[in-house]
């Protein structure tokens, strides 16, 4: 049996036997999940979850001065941070922020992979954030929020971490990428699922993290999934058949994009590169 298909086997199978080591959510992401959940927490003390983590802290800061939040006046302190971006969104925004502390690994080979990965996951959530900002600004009353997405956007892909883990054991095959990318492309949404089951997060995050890559699947009403799917096309992480315009077109006639021309448009060009911003060093 080739390498890829002993690796192959062995990921089906601890799949189907939920015995795949999944990653836990990062340790600062849990305590503000927690706090976030405490009907009696306060922004101080948010702040002081926050601050046990200084990375964190500095991107928390980082966003609440962003255009991406649209304001001017900047803020100086953690507390007025948390403050500006509102406890509901903080716990969605918080967690987006921590996932890149998951993508790292002591295996050269592997860190190269992982970081191709998050590079391309923050490509997708920077642009997805930009389309639902413009979605929202055209449809004031839609219950998608932008919090959501930033944090689904982040996830949608992290079934490829246990993979690439797994694979670790398989080093021959980091020789072939094209196979790598095959098998991720087959088990990941299956796997990224699993993950968010385990972390315990809403549906509209396992649909996101198990469907967006299966073209079976089609929402009926415009959903998070709809704006990753068009991020990770603009991204060239979806391959679509035939020309981008094309399917750009459905999502118009869908009510997801205004037009076909605004994915090369300055407006979108300009809010994709502050949504990108957020997550530099």
């Amino acid at each position: 049996m080739s390498t890829e298909n002993a690796l192959l086997t062995i990921l089906a199978e601890k799949i189907k036997n939920d015995s795949l080591v999944l990653p836990t959510l990062p340790e600062v992401a849990i305590r503000v999940r927690e706090a976030a959940d405490d009907p009696d927490v306060n922004l101080h003390q948010m702040a002081d979850v926050i601050s046990h983590d200084p990375a964190l802290s500095a991107r928390m800061l980082k966003i609440a001065n962003s255009a991406y939040m649209g304001r001017s006046v900047k803020v100086a302190t953690l507390n007025q941070a948390v403050t500006r971006i509102g406890l509901r969104q903080i716990k969605n925004i918080a967690t987006a922020l921590a996932m890149e502390q998951l993508f790292v690994s002591k295996n050269d080979t592997v860190k190269a992979a992982l970081d191709k990965v998050w590079g391309l996951t923050v490509e997708v959530s920077s642009v997805a954030m930009a389309l639902l900002k413009h979605y929202i600004s055209r449809n004031k009353h839609t219950s998608l929020n932008l919090d959501t997405i930033t944090l689904a956007a982040m996830v949608h892909n992290i079934g490829v971490l246990p993979i690439l883990t797994e694979a670790e054991r398989h080093p021959d095959v980091f020789a072939n990428p094209a196979f790598l990318e095959g098998a991720i492309s087959r088990l990941a949404g299956r796997v990224g699922g699993s993950i968010m089951r385990a972390w315990d997060f809403g549906p509209e995050f396992v649909t996101v993290a198990e469907r967006w890559n299966d073209k079976r699947y089609e929402p009926e009403s415009i959903a998070y999934i709809d704006f990753v799917r068009v991020a990770a096309i603009y991204a060239d992480v979806m391959p679509v058949d035939g020309e981008k315009s094309e399917v750009y077109a459905s999502y118009v006639a869908k009510g997801v994009i205004p037009d076909v021309e605004y994915m090369e448009s300055e407006e979108f060009i300009e809010q994709y590169t502050i949504a990108k911003s957020i997550f530099a060093d």
